[in-house]
């Protein structure tokens, strides 16, 4: 199913809750913010408002388990004192995100539901709904920069390496950067959450923020066999090539994984590729990979990338590493300058160039 095919819910009235009533405001000061009810959405609102921007808020309910996010929003928003809408997307949430990350699993590949929700669902509902509302500006709480060159809008690190959230960002594009305010992209976290005390925000304590926000707990092949039935268990195949165990079940590994599999060999071994078709995982002794091929690959410029020297991440908390990106007509090759562990299909790699983010793709 295509993004737009999916995002059904996201354009019927019945879906949009608005809180506090409001008119149309078409002042270029205007500014909607994606409203969590944390620390980091909180403080960006009061960072805005000092600005002289006039905020609104939105939340979004993306499954079953949002009902606390929308109790959190709409304490923080009724606290702050702007009004808030709630959308209800959970159809499209459904249809699109959980529908991928399903499919990714049972086919023996590691997802980002994050990764592709940010385009699919959480970006395009936050410009949509800033439109109905005569809003110039979108914000949220991340850790990353928009800075303006000419007519493009880039993307970069934040100033917190620690914090940046870029990876996350990567899919976006120029609709949605040319509107995007970061108030975060200076501060650290602990500054955010000092701020936080000093204006006597309920957020200033509250955790972190999980990244999976639809399955309850962190049993993934639980929730999947809930969904799609038992998977059946099979071999495990040694480096040596000879059956050497039984797996249970291919949504419960990802490449680059050595606990828990039950594998005694006399030698640490690791996950090195997973058949779906055969319902084999083939092990080795060393899963570090020279190089890896990418499709689906975007940018944010919408330009097509350059063969030249970069640097990537091949998850969202590795550090960037230095590569050699070579682009094919389906995708793009990437070298890596020493070989990097967990290579794991499904997984985005990230592109960058001296803290710009360039695009990415799904490692093949």
């Amino acid at each position: 199913m295509t993004p737009a095919a999916a995002i059904t819910a996201m354009d019927n009235p019945e879906n949009r809750i608005t809180r506090t009533g409001h008119g149309t405001d078409t002042s270029r000061g205007a500014v909607l913010v994606a409203l969590s009810g944390g620390v980091d959405s909180c403080v960006c609102v009061h960072l805005l408002r000092e600005q002289g921007y006039q905020v609104r808020a939105v939340v979004m309910r993306m499954s079953e388990l949002h009902q606390a996010v929308v109790d959190a929003a709409e304490a923080a928003a009724a606290s702050l004192e702007i009004p808030l809408t709630v959308l209800d997307l959970r159809q499209a949430f459904r249809e699109q995100v959980i529908g991928y990350f399903l499919e990714e699993y049972s086919h023996g590949r590691t997802p980002n539901p994050c990764v592709f929700c940010n385009p699919w669902i959480k970006f395009r509902a936050l410009v949509e709904e800033a439109d109905r509302q005569g809003c110039r500006w979108i914000a949220t709480g991340h850790y990353a920069r928009v800075r303006q060159a000419g007519e493009e809008y880039q993307l970069w690190q934040a100033a917190s390496l620690e914090r940046d959230q870029t990876y996350m960002l990567y899919r976006l594009g120029q609709r949605e950067l040319s509107r995007l305010l970061l108030p975060l992209a200076e501060l650290e976290k602990p500054q955010v959450r000092t701020l936080a005390a000093s204006l006597g925000l309920a957020a200033a304590d509250l955790p972190d923020s999980q990244e999976n926000c639809f399955i309850s707990g962190k049993d993934y092949a639980a929730y999947i066999e809930e969904q799609l039935g038992t998977f059946p268990a099979g071999a495990f195949i040694s480096p040596e090539g000879q059956v050497c165990g039984e797996h249970q079940g291919i949504i419960r590994y990802t490449v680059g994984q050595r606990k828990g599999l039950g594998i005694a060999l006399g030698r640490p071994v690791f996950v090195r590729r997973i058949d779906p078709a055969e319902n084999r995982i083939y092990l080795g002794e060393d899963d570090r990979e020279p190089e890896a091929r990418i499709a689906q690959v975007t940018t944010l410029s919408g330009r097509g990338l350059e063969e030249g020297a970069v640097q990537v991440k091949i998850r969202s908390a590795a550090p960037p590493v230095p590569a050699w990106l070579v682009p094919e007509s389906d995708g793009a090759l990437v070298r890596f300058a020493l070989p990097q562990r967990a290579v794991a299909p499904g997984q985005s790699l990230v592109i960058y160039q001296n803290g710009q983010l360039l695009g990415g793709g799904v490692i093949q």
